[in-house]
């Protein structure tokens, strides 16, 4: 299915990109989210008529996303668990406790946007994972794991 990228998309394109993608790609979830439209003559007529006011917004979401990387680039999250006398964790740390422990911090980050290439953290110290503020802003942020208090 040919579908107009309505932002900047990672491995897709850029804004204004007219690509070819799977149907169910397209029908899940890039037109259900607003990444995209279905590229017809009339959808690419008003997205040219649409494409300054769409630029701007684009523009607006990466300054905020700067402006908040600013902030959030070297956080330290402390998250306590509990775990054994070897160190090793009954559970595991996911992106979504990252997450949680971010938004008490004060930051809006979504589950989706914290990366861990290496999985979940499965024992307690230190980890950096990358927190995903937009397509072109990616910071490091510290995760300590300590053993909970029993």
């Amino acid at each position: 299915m040919q579908v107009i990228l309505l932002e900047k998309l990672v491995n897709l394109g850029q804004l204004g990109d007219v690509v070819k993608v799977r149907d169910g790609y397209a029908r899940n979830f890039l037109i259900p989210q607003g990444k995209a439209r279905r590229a017809t003559e009339a959808a690419i007529k008003e997205f040219e008529a649409r494409r300054a006011e769409l630029e701007k917004a684009q523009a607006d979401r990466l300054t905020a996303a700067q402006a908040m990387g600013a902030k959030l680039d070297g956080t330290v999250v402390r998250i306590a668990e509990k775990a054994g006398v070897d160190g090793r964790l009954f559970g595991s740390v996911t992106n979504f406790d990252i997450a949680e422990n971010l938004k008490k911090m004060g930051f809006e980050v979504e589950k989706g946007m914290v990366r861990m290439p290496a999985g979940p953290l499965k024992s307690i110290g230190d980890a950096t994972v990358d927190v995903a503020l937009h397509t072109d802003v990616v910071v490091q942020v510290t995760v300590t794991v300590v053993a909970e208090a029993a």
